[in-house]
């Protein structure tokens, strides 16, 4: 086993394991998404772990022209917290792209559409209990948007907010937004700004980190 990463920064990257499963047990079907059992192979042992079976997700930080990001403040019943968020959702549409899920949201959840689109960050939300990953675009040049999403539940109270990227950036390192999601986006997004934009990648690039946590073990 290495115990030292490669030679060279971009050289680092997380590579995808291939490990026997010998089984995998649906333990809860959720309503959203499910609870699963793996016994796999790891060397000479034999593990078996739990872990949140997830389809996936986008998020789109929007930055306007006048570097404001559009942040929404929603009720997670899991936290107790109404918490700053940009604008997110499953990957639950059958065949639809991380682009096009993501346009989706910008339109059902904020009202807008975007004319510059490009990926800003992937995550691993919390790789030690979900095969949840996600993929945050970056949605720039905004407009209105009309479609025939009508919001519920807690989607109803949505109010978007836009906020100056740098006032969100300094809530992010004062604690004073704590989703995961959120922060980071903000912190890319002024890195990104501050390389004046070079490290945005295509919006249409394949998305294979969720393809083999979906994929290659799930039945």
């Amino acid at each position: 086993m290495r115990n030292e990463p490669p030679a060279g920064s971009e050289q680092l990257a997380d590579e995808p394991a291939d490990v026997v499963v010998l089984d995998s047990e649906l333990l809860v079907r959720g309503h959203v998404w499910d609870v699963r059992r793996d016994t796999f192979e790891f060397g000479d042992a034999e593990l078996v772990r739990d872990y949140l079976d997830h389809p996936g997700a986008v998020a789109v930080l929007a930055l306007d022209a006048e570097d404001r990001v559009l942040l929404i403040q929603q009720y997670r019943h899991a936290i107790g917290h109404r918490d700053w968020e940009i604008p997110a959702g499953l990957m639950d549409m059958p065949g639809e792209s991380g682009l096009v899920g993501a346009q989706r949201e910008l339109a059902e959840e904020a009202d807008l559409r975007a004319e510059s689109w490009g990926i800003l960050l992937d995550l691993f939300l919390s790789p030690g209990g979900t095969s949840e990953a996600m993929r945050i675009f970056i949605a720039r040049d905004v407009h209105e948007a009309t479609h025939d999403y009508v919001r519920s539940e807690e989607e109803a109270e949505l109010v978007p907010h836009w906020v100056p990227l740098d006032d969100a950036v300094a809530a992010a390192l004062d604690g004073r937004i704590q989703n995961a999601v959120t922060v980071s986006a903000v912190l890319a997004a002024a890195a990104a700004r501050a390389a004046s934009w070079r490290t945005v990648r295509d919006a249409d690039l394949p998305w294979t980190a969720r393809a083999a946590a979906r994929g290659e073990r799930s039945s």
